[in-house]
């Protein structure tokens, strides 16, 4: 098949790996903003971690416009079960890719702490303050980020299994550094 059969856009690449990094990068800030004590360098780090989850969130919405307006390559043959875990998965992480920064948004703006894109540009609060449901939505933000985060991960090694196990060039659709050898 040619190559433009078998290999997401370049687009779709660039959203893809973009959309990872910045996930990382956000979720381990997470992790480790949250046991801080209160300090200058924690709301720094808050403050960096709203900004990037609404970068995320455009980043999801730009994924999500390319996705619905670019159909796939054909996807490579798998067992039908595989396949349902696929589509599964990536509807879940699509719905997690827009719920995880909305809840955290949400929760800051019940918290009484506005998000300020940049530190120049003030977002609204679409939720009032009030201290229980800001408890609920951190609750509901981190339960969000831990289960788009074990989803990430289960997508990477299914990935890796179908290069070094099954050898059959999924991984090469969406690696740019693949782009121009098709695996055997």
């Amino acid at each position: 098949m040619p190559d433009n059969d078998v290999r997401y856009t370049g687009t779709a690449i660039g959203l893809h790996w973009l959309l990872g990094l910045a996930l990382v990068g956000t979720f381990s800030v997470g992790i480790y903003m949250h046991e801080l004590p209160m300090s200058p360098q924690r709301l720094k780090l808050y403050n960096w971690h709203k900004w990037a989850g609404i970068v995320i969130l455009g980043l999801s919405l730009a994924r999500l416009a390319w996705r619905l307006t670019h159909p796939p390559p054909a996807d490579v043959p798998m067992p039908a079960w595989q396949g349902r875990a696929m589509h599964l998965t990536h509807r879940a992480m699509y719905v997690l890719f827009l719920a995880v920064p909305l809840a955290g948004w949400a929760y800051s703006s019940a918290s009484g702490f506005p998000v300020v894109l940049f530190g120049k540009l003030p977002l609204p609060d679409f939720v009032p303050v009030d201290r229980a449901l800001a408890e609920t939505l951190k609750q509901t933000h981190a339960l969000l980020a831990i289960t788009l985060a074990v989803l990430a991960l289960l997508h990477v090694a299914a990935a890796l299994k179908h290069h070094w196990i099954d050898r059959d060039g999924l991984l090469h659709r969406m690696v740019p550094a693949l782009r121009s050898r098709r695996q055997p």
